[in-house]
């Protein structure tokens, strides 16, 4: 029998796996909505937003933060998002421009794998959560309007130059703890 206390340690990273598994549902979801709003998607898109607070949330409620979660979870999320993005670019609900949002993330991962090496301990800033919780507050919100809706379209372009801003903190973060 499993006892509370491991429980409470696999829950957090359960759900971050849960947001993984839930891609090809949501590309699902998306696709079967055809051309119009997409509430079936846009609603799933919204939970996997929910378990992103909830998991970190519970993580740091238990004291139960691990390695894992620290690196799936914003990994989680950027792929999350990204698929939407690329989804509604293909749809045309999007501008082209807005795949700068997989250039970001690549960076962003990309120089990860550069600097943990070198004894850099990621850790997600505000800002990175404020601009998280707006594209996908934006994200979902442009699924379930119709197309061309400007206000959801605003809401994506501040939290895409929120994302921008934040990575950019990171990357001048690392550059400093590296050099150290």
């Amino acid at each position: 029998m499993v006892s509370w206390t491991e429980l409470r340690r696999s829950i957090p990273n359960a759900l971050t796996i849960a947001r993984f598994l839930a891609i090809p549902v949501f590309i699902w979801l998306y696709l079967e909505a055809g051309d119009g709003p997409a509430w079936g998607a846009a609603i799933f898109f919204a939970a996997a937003a929910a378990t992103d607070q909830l998991d970190g949330y519970l993580a740091r409620r238990w004291h139960v933060e691990s390695s894992f979660g620290k690196v799936a979870d914003p990994l989680a999320d950027r792929l999350m998002i990204d698929v939407c993005v690329v989804l509604l670019v293909v749809y045309d609900r999007l501008p082209w421009i807005a795949l700068v949002i997989l250039l970001r993330d690549l960076l962003l991962v990309g120089g990860y794998k550069l600097v943990v090496p070198r004894g850099y301990e990621f850790e997600v800033s505000r800002l990175g959560k404020i601009a998280t919780w707006g594209l996908y507050a934006s994200l979902a919100l442009v699924l379930v309007t119709a197309r061309d809706t400007w206000w959801p379209l605003a809401l994506f372009w501040v939290s895409l130059g929120l994302a921008v801003v934040a990575a950019g903190q990171y990357v001048a973060k690392a550059m400093r703890e590296v050099r150290r």
